[in-house]
């Protein structure tokens, strides 16, 4: 047993709890307590899982013998103050998104890592999704030609949150999903948001992203929305590739069609040109069965043991919160672009992971943009 990584769990809402049944379930970790407030949840985690440690005290959890990692699923607006005091205790971090709410700290949570040599990685769990994988292998390979754009749908009736509005909610997902896909972050932002429940913050969201090379993202999201979508979409020259989250049968499919000018080329005027127009089939790709956030726990669990880098280290979560924090001083300015901070000189990680034999992920890409 002492063979095993430790893991305590703070916070047990909806993904707490499945984070505590996949480290419960993993052979080479054990989950030595759990933190909640609310009582009568903690009850429910003792009777699921007998063994852990329960507590309503943060200080108590990470006090417990044997814990060498800590799972943070707190509210977002928290997870600065409680991630910073777990590395202060020497414990390696997986926090859930976004990493904090502010950029500078996160900045100051990825310097006192650092400094304490313990991993800092951030959940954004959508780039452990074989599926998502799928697309980018498209892009990748060129097989989707020149990207044109990309946009992003996430709507539903709620849930609706008391700490973060409906951009901050869903947003990050499509955001890490993008930059994922595009190897790059944005240089711009352009977003609108409204209170279309009369509720303290914005619960419904269009947000358009300027990167580079001319593409353009778009996403909306929406707590008000009795149509469930959940889906992504990248429109390129040859293919336009569909992830679509809701269909466990098809979740990709690509439509072998596309179109595009004979001199499409880097052309600094634009005439009339004889647009050729691409048909073909629509195909779904075999798509490998693994769970996302189990995926993401063996990654979590690989970075600690093996001391790599994680996919989705701290920087990588800082960059989806410098693209919130654009769209909401573009909100403020009422849909006026916002220009994002760009490395110069210096090294830019974009997330790119290879899979192996078990399915697991077990590498990592460093990119150098000047």
């Amino acid at each position: 047993m002492n063979d095993k990584l430790g893991i305590a769990v703070l916070g047990c809402g909806y993904w707490g709890i499945n984070y505590v049944r996949i480290f419960n379930e993993l052979p080479n970790t054990r989950v030595v307590a759990v933190c909640e407030k609310r009582v009568d949840r903690l009850q429910e985690v003792g009777k699921r899982f007998p063994d852990a440690i329960l507590t309503t005290e943060v200080d108590d959890a990470l006090g417990q013998e044997g814990v060498d990692a800590v799972v943070v699923c707190t509210e977002a607006t928290s997870h600065y103050e409680v991630v910073s005091k777990c590395i202060s205790r020497g414990k390696h971090v997986l926090v859930e998104k976004p990493i904090t709410t502010i950029s500078d700290h996160a900045q100051k949570l990825i310097d006192q890592a650092a400094a304490k040599k313990v991993t800092l990685m951030v959940g954004h769990t959508f780039l452990y999704n074989p599926a998502v994988r799928k697309v980018k292998e498209y892009v990748e390979t060129g097989e989707v030609g020149r990207v044109y754009y990309l946009y992003a749908s996430r709507t539903n009736l709620g849930p609706i949150r008391h700490d973060v509005n409906a951009l901050w909610d869903l947003a990050p997902h499509d955001i890490s999903i993008f930059n994922y896909l595009l190897d790059s972050k944005p240089d711009w932002v352009s977003a609108v948001g409204t209170k279309v429940l009369r509720n303290a913050r914005e619960d419904v969201g269009f947000v358009t992203l300027g990167y580079p090379n001319g593409i353009v993202g778009h996403i909306h999201v929406s707590w008000a929305d009795p149509n469930k979508v959940r889906e992504v979409v990248v429109v390129g020259s040859d293919r336009r590739v569909v992830f679509n989250d809701l269909n466990p049968l098809e979740q990709v499919r690509v439509f072998e069609k596309g179109v595009f000018a004979p001199s499409d080329t880097e052309a600094e005027t634009y005439g009339e040109h004889q647009f050729l127009i691409r048909d073909g089939s629509i195909i779904s790709p075999r798509i490998e069965v693994s769970e996302p956030l189990k995926n993401q726990c063996n990654h979590f669990l690989e970075t600690v043991t093996l001391g790599i880098r994680p996919l989705t280290d701290g920087e990588a979560g800082m960059a989806v919160v410098q693209v919130m924090e654009a769209i909401d001083r573009s909100i403020a300015r009422n849909g006026e672009p916002v220009k994002l901070p760009q490395a110069t000189g210096t090294e830019v990680r974009v997330p790119s992971y290879a899979t192996s034999s078990n399915g697991h992920q077990n590498g990592h890409q460093l990119v150098t943009r000047k």
